[in-house]
């Protein structure tokens, strides 16, 4: 070879130049994998720490292949030995479910849905918490962040962002418009797991009321359902900068006394009016069988067949309370009500793909409140009962536990999960809650 030839010393030259090229690719390929969580979103660095970052998901394909090969695999028991739900989540129900989760159930179709959404993480307290963040097109929305619950998540309350945000296009007027803010729960979805105890509902609301904030929200409202109702009126208690009002499902007015007397095993004392009587029965027939918040509360870490089975945890998920898990049977017997398969396993497979059954059980044992017990809330409070909640809240103990209860509403339908079972009904409350605090 002639070492002078200019075609030699020319493919001398693109030969480094292509080294340099792969070079300088790895070295951004390593940058990206050592910022980069599971989910391929780049992490913080200490001078951004509080910065507001995009977020999206990406779930690797062999998490899906190995999720699939664990429901074909599922070790199933014998048949419960009744007819009904009295032994917990039935066999067939799980059987259907299980053969839809493998078949038809695809969700890469709700993670597109997800990505479509305008989704961020940010650093506060030292954890990571992601959430959805909706502007609306129209001038003057009131800001309002909606508070999930277990075994809840973001997927309950998609279904009403659009109507919230838009109310022009689905029968609302544009004064009825809110900036939507929709955060996962430390532990939950895709916000960070706490590694060291004390993430409980106090935390976790002075959290939300720096993600607010943060986002420089100056006026906001707070909304939740199950543990998103205790930390709104928790934040109701805390009164963060900005927050001028909550609006609650499932609101915590059961007089200690009567509290106390139900989990003690004692009934309902004598001298309720029937509302009030209803309500007590309510209480003591799910404190009878809340086995689920019983064993979270004391023993989290016990569950560790939860994150090794996601038919297991799909059944032990289902089991919140008596109407939603025949909501559910419903839909997967192929009777949809207000909740459809897909409704469903997008909430289930969530918690299995971020493998968070523990870490959000842990909220349980972290709680020191009451479930149903008086918070003390002093700032305007909504209050929206639904017949199929855990109870249905008489209006006498609801006066006296919120002494500025600036809304009250009985309907005629739905349940524990309102936002996601009757969007359209849940959407109105919201509206006609919040009007006075516009």
């Amino acid at each position: 070879m002639d070492l002078n030839s200019s075609k030699f010393w020319f493919r001398i030259a693109m030969l480094v130049a292509l080294s340099l090229e792969l070079t300088t690719f790895g070295a951004m390929t390593k940058t990206v994998n050592a910022n980069s969580n599971s989910y391929g979103i780049p992490q913080e660095s200490e001078a951004d720490s509080t910065a507001i970052r995009p977020f999206q998901v990406h779930i690797p394909e062999l998490e899906l292949t190995d999720l699939h090969r664990r429901i074909l695999a599922t070790r199933w028991p014998d048949k419960e030995t009744v007819s009904d739900q009295t032994q917990g989540t039935q066999l067939a129900t799980m059987k259907n479910l299980a053969h839809y989760w493998a078949n038809d159930y695809d969700w890469r179709k709700f993670e597109a849905k997800l990505n479509a959404l305008p989704m961020f993480v940010t650093n506060i307290d030292g954890e990571e918490i992601h959430f959805i963040h909706v502007r609306s097109k129209h001038e003057d929305a009131m800001p309002i962040i909606l508070m999930h619950g277990w075994p809840g998540s973001i997927v309950e309350k998609l279904k009403v962002i659009d109507p919230l945000t838009n109310p022009t296009a689905y029968g609302g007027k544009a004064s009825d418009a809110f900036d939507v803010v929709i955060p996962s729960m430390p532990g939950y979805g895709f916000s960070g797991k706490p590694t060291t105890t004390g993430w409980g509902p106090d935390r976790i609301a002075r959290a939300y009321g720096e993600l607010m904030n943060r986002l420089g929200y100056k006026k906001y409202v707070a909304q939740g359902g199950d543990w998103g109702a205790i930390i709104a009126d928790v934040m109701g208690v805390q009164q963060p900068s900005g927050l001028i009002g909550i609006h609650t499902n499932l609101p915590f007015v059961v007089p200690s006394d009567l509290d106390m007397a139900l989990q003690a095993g004692k009934g309902c004392p004598p001298g309720l009016t029937s509302e009030e009587k209803r309500a007590c029965e309510q209480l003591d027939f799910f404190y009878k069988h809340a086995a689920y918040a019983l064993m979270m509360g004391t023993r989290p870490q016990t569950l560790t067949g939860l994150a090794d089975s996601p038919v297991g945890l799909a059944a032990f998920m289902l089991d919140h309370d008596a109407k939603s898990l025949e909501l559910i049977t419903k839909a997967f017997n192929g009777q949809p009500g207000g909740l459809s398969q897909d409704d469903v396993l997008d909430n289930i497979t969530l918690y299995w793909l971020t493998n968070t059954p523990i870490s959000s059980a842990r909220l349980y044992w972290e709680n020191k409140y009451p479930f149903f017990g008086i918070k003390g809330v002093k700032l305007p409070v909504a209050v929206s009962v639904f017949p199929d909640e855990l109870y249905e809240a008489p209006k006498s103990w609801t006066q006296k536990a919120y002494p500025n209860l600036i809304y009250f509403n009985k309907l005629d339908k739905g349940g524990h999960f309102a936002a996601w079972e009757q969007p359209v009904l849940f959407v109105n409350e919201l509206r006609n809650a919040f009007r006075l605090l516009r």
